[in-house]
């Protein structure tokens, strides 16, 4: 903004949008002032490339193809300046089509201008305070299990509310969207979800994503799958990747817990992750899925030092010996749990086993992976939290 506050604004009028529901939505008192008006998405590309402005701002029909790649371009252009899509009526496809090319935020017309106005400033914020974001970046430890039944679940619960109990800000986001919980595990009623947050509609920012997260006793808080199955379809990897930038922003250390399989959402999360967990059962098929779960991994290029390795009912007397589980998956195994009644039982009473059961010998096992992730705790496999890095995958984009 400008010494007085006025935002500076490139203003992209696409043929055959409404001009007239955009002039009044638009905040009115020189609350944005528009540097250059671009008529048409031709004219609008060249004016990305050549106008100084604070953010763009492109008033479209909510339609086509056009729209969609004027804020691709822009965003490769000038990946300092945000995009907001002004459109009538826009349907879903074009929103979805908007967010996945890059637009911060997209605004169905008629809408109010004070509306407008926050969407915009909060636009500007982001942006602004992107580059301290990412490197006070907590670190984010993404759960992965490929084969259901693993223990996933359980391991994620106590060690998020572990993390949290030893004073930390810790976040859980449950990213099993169809049949998640994370909920059930800890004793909480599944309201709200992250469906809630992504029909919420509107700009995406720390204060609105804390009105989504729900409390546990712990200190802990939680973002939650969706309560249906037929939900999940609402929540966008987009959206996603906005989320875990937040959080990993607002807290000390988030914990992501994925679906059995290698999910367009469960590679996101990898992909924003500083840490994963994989957590596998003695038995011959888990254990193959174990494998073929981390050569995915090293596929990815993702550093195999940053993978801690969990061996869940490790005392289960099944004819195979830890030499075996290292022959067969290609590493040993960092923290074993062992078998024990009370785990079922703490799941249905809602109370993690680390607090409900805190003296049992798995207690203490899943105590011994939190303490991997502690500040200045020792380690099993000699690691700690690495620094934020990139993550190439495979046939991604960009």
């Amino acid at each position: 903004m400008t010494m007085t506050g006025t935002i500076e604004a490139l203003v992209v009028v696409e043929e055959g949008a409404d001009r007239g529901l955009a002039d009044a939505a638009l905040p009115p008192g020189g609350r944005v002032a528009a540097t250059h008006f671009a008529d048409g998405l031709a004219a609008g590309e060249r004016a990305v490339r050549e106008q100084q402005a604070e953010l763009t701002v492109l008033v479209c029909r909510g339609e086509g193809e056009g729209a969609a790649e004027l804020v691709r371009v822009a965003r490769a252009e000038r990946p300092e300046r945000p995009v907001v899509a002004l459109a009538a009526g826009a349907p879903d496809i074009f929103v979805q089509a908007a967010f996945e090319a890059g637009a911060d935020d997209v605004i169905r017309l008629p809408e109010t201008p004070e509306r407008v106005l926050f969407a915009l400033e909060k636009a500007l914020a982001r942006h602004r305070g992107a580059e301290v974001g990412t490197r006070r970046a907590a670190p984010m430890i993404c759960m992965l299990g490929p084969k259901g039944g693993a223990g996933k679940t359980v391991t994620a619960s106590n060690l998020l509310v572990d993390l949290a109990r030893a004073g930390r800000r810790a976040v859980g986001v449950d990213l099993d969207l169809q049949f998640g919980d994370l909920a059930l595990a800890l004793g909480l009623r599944p309201e709200p979800t992250v469906y809630d947050l992504a029909t919420s509609g509107g700009a995406l920012d720390a204060e609105k994503l804390d009105a989504f997260l729900v409390g546990h006793p712990s200190g802990a808080r939680l973002l939650l799958a969706p309560a249906r199955p037929d939900q999940a379809a609402a929540v966008s990897s987009e959206l996603l990747r906005s989320v875990f930038e937040l959080l990993r922003a607002e807290n000390d250390v988030v914990v992501v817990d994925t679906p059995p399989d290698f999910t367009p959402e469960a590679i996101v999360a990898v992909d924003a992750s500083t840490h994963i967990c994989m957590v596998g059962n003695l038995d011959a098929l888990s254990l193959k899925n174990t494998k073929l779960g981390l050569e995915t991994l090293e596929l990815m290029e993702y550093d195999p030092t940053h993978v801690t390795l969990v061996l869940n009912r490790a005392d289960s007397d099944v004819g195979l010996s830890p030499a075996d589980v290292e022959a067969i998956v290609g590493r040993p195994a960092d923290v074993f749990l062992p078998s024990d009644r009370d785990v079922p039982r703490s799941l249905n009473e809602g109370v993690p086993i680390t607090i409900g059961h805190e003296r049992s010998p798995v207690a203490a096992a899943l105590r011994q992976l939190t303490s991997i992730y502690l500040p200045g705790e020792a380690r099993t496999n000699g690691n700690r939290f690495p620094a934020r890095r990139r993550l190439r995958l495979l046939g991604r984009r960009g």
